[in-house]
């Protein structure tokens, strides 16, 4: 039999409801669609180019999702209608049951598209929050009142919990869920101390596209998944692989990739190992910064400067530098007055190794992020270069003054 992908426009608004048609033919696997934004025009048209809208697909796809793009130009991930069914039954066995939904993420990304399919699939009417100008977290208890079902869920990403949280109606209305997804990102241990002690049923994911989404709650795998650390260290920290009935059959027009090389499994960027049977994720073996020929991870210096009084998030990336190859730097966004960079570094200094100590400080008002709020580092890189291009044209200008 044979099959065209299909293009679906998916908006960031309660419009996106108008495609629940396509939604439950994708469920019942009677066609192969790739969801774009319908917003971003510019985006869409490039998404379908680099993956093959109207161009004939595996029969047995239902859905080609598009990865976050972490090196480049967007992967999609084919799913069938098996994988998509494990994820969301899967999901309803480790939260509790099936229930109705709340969509505050975009959905032709991963998360928000699961939030939608899950909601359907149990047979509940998905309530949307329009994000389409980004998210308000005082549209929360009006849109959880709306939801119905014996259970309720939603899917935030870290940004979006910290202003709920910041936003005392939108907080009690969290409250009132069964449970609250929180991935896309790694959740700082703070903010997740925040919501529990503000009585928030907060659960850490972690997936993909690749793995329809979350498949790993709070470090343990759902029903039906596997994983594995592939060439651990003496640490035990090597690369995660992933396996299940929610693994993807490949990449879409990219036979035979590395990642599912092994049948049933998906080998994953990231770092991690497993204690006691529960995941602890180290971070991405592709943004691990290699300075004076050492290896810093990102993700553990950023747990030591979040810690920190006034720092209310961090990213730590890396910098040219002609000595050690790449410096480390760091972005914060204060919470208050700008820390200073000495203090930073004696704390880094404390808890890590010396090679692992920022030496560049970059003050931002927000992180920029990609996907549906992965930190992007690239960004920060090109940030960093500009401010940097533009200090030592200010020093040139104040030397010939002189």
């Amino acid at each position: 039999m044979s099959r065209t992908l299909l293009p679906l426009p998916l908006p960031p608004t309660p419009a996106v409801l108008d495609s629940r048609r396509e939604l439950r033919s994708l469920l019942d696997g009677d066609a192969a669609y790739l969801p774009v934004p319908a917003h971003d025009t510019a985006a869409a048209r490039g998404l379908c180019t680099a993956l093959g809208a109207g161009e004939p697909i595996d029969p047995r796809a239902c859905l080609v999702v598009s990865t976050s793009g972490t090196t480049g130009t967007p992967k999609g991930a084919m799913h069938s209608p098996e994988t998509l069914h494990a994820s969301a039954t899967g999901t309803a066995q480790a939260l509790g049951g099936p229930g109705s939904w709340l969509l505050t993420l975009p959905p032709h990304h991963i998360a928000g598209l699961q939030v939608l399919l899950r909601s359907l699939a149990a047979g509940y009417e998905p309530v949307v929050v329009d994000v389409g100008e980004g998210f308000d977290p005082a549209v929360l208890p009006a849109a959880v009142d709306a939801m119905t079902g014996p259970r309720k869920y939603t899917s935030l990403v870290p940004l979006q919990l910290r202003k709920a949280l910041e936003h005392p109606e939108a907080t009690r209305a969290l409250a009132g869920l069964d449970a609250i997804l929180v991935g896309g990102a790694a959740t700082p241990p703070a903010l997740a101390d925040a919501a529990v002690a503000a009585g928030l049923r907060m659960v850490r994911t972690y997936g993909m596209s690749e793995t329809a989404g979350g498949c790993v709650y709070d470090g343990r795998p759902l029903p039906g998944t596997r994983m594995r650390i592939a060439e651990p260290a003496a640490d035990g920290v090597g690369r995660v692989e992933l396996g299940g009935d929610t693994v993807a059959f490949g990449y879409r027009n990219i036979a035979e990739h590395p990642a599912f090389a092994s049948p049933g499994w998906f080998r994953t960027d990231d770092l991690g190992a497993v204690d006691d049977g529960l995941l602890r994720i180290a971070g991405r073996a592709d943004e691990a910064i290699s300075t004076g020929g050492l290896t810093v991870v990102p993700q553990v210096v950023e747990a030591v400067i979040e810690a920190l009084d006034g720092v209310a998030v961090c990213a730590v990336f890396g910098v040219p530098d002609e000595r050690l190859g790449d410096a480390v730097a760091v972005a914060v966004v204060p919470d208050g007055a700008a820390p200073e960079l000495g203090a930073l570094q004696r704390a880094v200094t404390a808890r890590l190794d010396r090679y692992a100590v920022p030496r560049h400080l970059l003050v931002l008002d927000e992180l920029p992020v990609r996907g549906p709020g992965k930190v992007d580092r690239r960004a920060l890189r090109d940030e960093f270069a500009t401010r940097n291009r533009s200090r030592l044209r200010s020093d040139h200008r104040d030397s010939l003054l002189d």
